[in-house]
Order: structure tokens, then sequence, then C-alpha cells
């Protein structure tokens, strides 16, 4: 069939049949600056299915991809792995449309699903490790509640050795390329660690557990789809390793120093603690509020043992991008930091305290503050320089301990 957009052979049986967003540059307050990607796959077998949907503008092209395989109309089933309206936003069309003899999602997606549309619609729940068949392939389904949603869930099927993971294993990365090894290897992990870092990690604790489960349980996979970014049909032991490191969080001597200023003095406050970690031989991030995205700040937190924050005193608080990294950084709860807060002020000085006990709220050990009014003098120079001498003793007696 002629089409606009083709569908991409996966396996035999199994199609990408997706959408590439190359213009997004937000997700829900995530610079996504290389784009997207929201993935469909639809499998050919006695029962013609399809996987996940795409979020609503891109409707027509995914349709596009499917008719350049089959007549959508031909489609008996459709799964749900996620209700999130970038996988789901286009269902109530796709059903409309298709006219499937059944529509399934977990016991949560279902009610997430009717919340969302508020239709009429029946969607047939199945149970954690419920099977059915297809004809010659077997669909398998394991609830991942809260990974990240708690309607999440995996579909499997075993004898193409593929897991249709949802939104775990992903990336925002859009690409003319469909599978990760025909992409450079560094662009994978960066975008897979910004992923997890500001997607998955308030869930951390749960991922190691998840894994095991998937092994316990035989899901030995040879190709893992996602439902952004590229398929993966190679290395999947090196995939399966970054997450369960990036879960861990495990501190290293990476201090990353983020901040705003007004009229320099923050800044020179940050420089001055920058210098001094780089003569104690720490490798150190420093980034600016003004052109730095709170994205990238906790993607850099990542694999870092220390925060230092600074923020200069506007109206009694600390400074709006301050406010809004702190506040986004509470939600994504990053593990095993210790910090400091600095910054400047003119006559009252608030910012610094609420800066310290924003971090303390966040779970890290603040070890003290360094502040001056308007410019910095000697004096306080000398106090960020021992004061990042101190942090950077208590970081490496904290490595030292494991």
């Amino acid at each position: 069939m002629n089409s606009e957009f083709s569908a991409v052979p996966i396996t035999k049986h199994v199609y990408w049949v997706g959408a590439i967003d190359w213009n997004i540059r937000d997700f829900h307050g995530y610079a996504t600056s290389r784009g997207t990607t929201y993935n469909a796959y639809l499998i050919m077998d006695k029962k013609i299915t399809l996987i996940d949907t795409v979020k609503r503008p891109f409707f027509p092209e995914m349709l596009a991809r499917i008719r350049s395989v089959v007549d959508p109309s031909k489609i008996d089933i459709i799964v749900s792995n996620h209700a999130e309206m970038d996988h789901s936003g286009s269902l109530p069309e796709a059903i409309e449309l298709i006219r499937p003899e059944q529509v399934y999602a977990s016991s949560m997606g279902t009610a997430a699903l009717q919340d969302h549309f508020h239709w009429k619609t029946k969607v047939l729940p199945v149970k954690d490790q419920e099977k059915i068949s297809l004809g010659e392939l077997e669909l398998q389904f394991f609830e991942t509640r809260m990974l990240h949603w708690p309607d999440s869930m995996f579909t499997w099927i075993a004898k193409e050795k593929l897991l249709f993971s949802q939104d775990a294993f992903g990336m925002h990365l859009a690409s003319a390329r469909r599978f990760a090894d025909e992409l450079p290897e560094t662009r994978l992990i960066e975008e897979g660690a910004k992923y997890f870092a500001n997607i998955l990690l308030p869930y951390a604790p749960l991922i190691p557990k998840l894994i095991e489960r998937c092994r316990q349980l035989g899901l030995n996979a040879e190709i893992i789809a996602p439902d952004h970014g590229p398929i993966f049909r190679q290395d999947l032991g090196a995939v399966l390793e970054r997450y369960l490191q990036w879960s861990a969080q495990k501190p290293t001597d990476k201090i990353v120093i983020v901040y705003d200023t007004m009229w320099e003095s923050t800044h020179m406050l940050a420089r001055q603690l920058e210098e001094q970690f780089q003569r104690l031989g720490h490798p150190v991030r420093v980034l600016n509020l003004h052109v730095a995205h709170r994205s990238d700040v906790i993607t850099e937190l990542l694999d870092a043992g220390a925060i230092c924050v600074g923020s200069p005193t506007l109206n009694n608080q600390m400074f709006p991008t301050l406010a809004d990294f702190l506040t986004y950084a509470a939600g994504l709860k990053p593990q095993h930091l210790l910090g400091l807060a600095f910054g400047s002020y003119g006559w009252s000085g608030e910012s610094i305290k609420k800066v310290a006990d924003a971090l303390t709220s966040m779970g890290v050990e603040v070890l003290g503050s360094c502040k001056c009014k308007y410019r910095p003098d000697e004096e306080t120079r000398t106090r960020c320089r021992h004061l990042a001498t101190e942090l950077s003793n208590a970081l490496r007696a904290k490595l030292e301990q494991g």
C-alpha cells in the first residue's frame, strides 16, 4: 500500500507505527531539546493488534503507517499499556475508526482512561501475568505500578522475546532511525540518563525489584520496545545495567553548583566555590539557571555527590528561578547528596535560609551556608573556600565509608 508514512518492521510479525515529534521542546517541565517519538506497535497475527496509540495531533501519522501494512479496520485488538495522554490521546479516535473487538488495559488503566475520556467505551481490565492468544503469538501482561503511573504495565511476546515496556527504558529523542544500534551510544546514554532523572527518579527504589522480577519470570528479552525513543535489539544487558546504576544513585566526588544572580554577587560566590573544589580535585559542574534548564541540573545530579545552591534575595524571598528548581527537584527526590547554600542580599537576606531549608526538606544533608551583603569581600571569599573544603572532606569521608 502506498502511504505518506511507512511502518518499520521490527520482527516478522511486529511493526513500529508511531510518530516522530521533531519540534517538541518541553515535556511537562522537562526540556526536550532533541524532540521525541510516540511509539505505537502493530502486531500482524490472526488477531491483528495495536499496542498503544500516539499523542492526539499525531493520529493521522500513526494511521498512515498502519495503512502501509493493513487496513486499520482489520485491527481486532487495542492494548493500552499506559494511560498518559502522549500514548492514549488518540485512543478515542482510533477506537471510533477501527471499532476493535476488544480494548485491553490494566485494572487501574481502565479507570484512568475512564477519568480521561468520560466515555461509554468498554475497556477490559487484564490481570497481572494474564495471557491472551492472537493466533501464532500470545500476549502476556505484567503490572508495573508507579513505573511511572499507577496504571503502567508491560506487554510481553514470549515467542518473539519482545517486551513492550511503555515508558520504561525510553528517552525523548526524535530520529529518522528506529533502532538504538543505529545511533551514537553517547547520545543514547545522555538522553537515557536525562529521561531517567526527570521521569523515573522518584520511583528508583522500585526499579531493581522490577528487573529482578522480570528475570525470575523468564522475561529474557531480545528486543525492548519502549513508548519513547529508539527500540533496543542489541546489548540489552548494558541497558538494564544502566538502569540499575541510575537507580542506586551511588554518590561520586562530582559536585554540582546551581545558582542565579542579579548583580553578579551570587555569581562571584559560585565561582569561588568552583575554584576551591577544582583545587581539591573534584569534577565540578556549574549551572546558572539564567541559561541552564532545571531538567539539565537534575540530570547532572544523577551521578553527583553534592549540590551547592545559590540565590540572591528578592523581596524577602529566594530568586524565582531557584524556587522553581527546588520545587521541581523536591518532586524528583534525588538521594544521597550533601549540600551547601549560598547567596547575596541587600538588607534582609532570607533567601539563603530558605534555600537551606528547601534542601533539608529534600533530604540533602546541608553542611552550612555562605552569604554576603552586596559584594563579597575577602572575608566572605575565605569563608566560601573553607566551607568548600569542609564539604570536600565530608564527601570523601562518605565515599570511603561506601
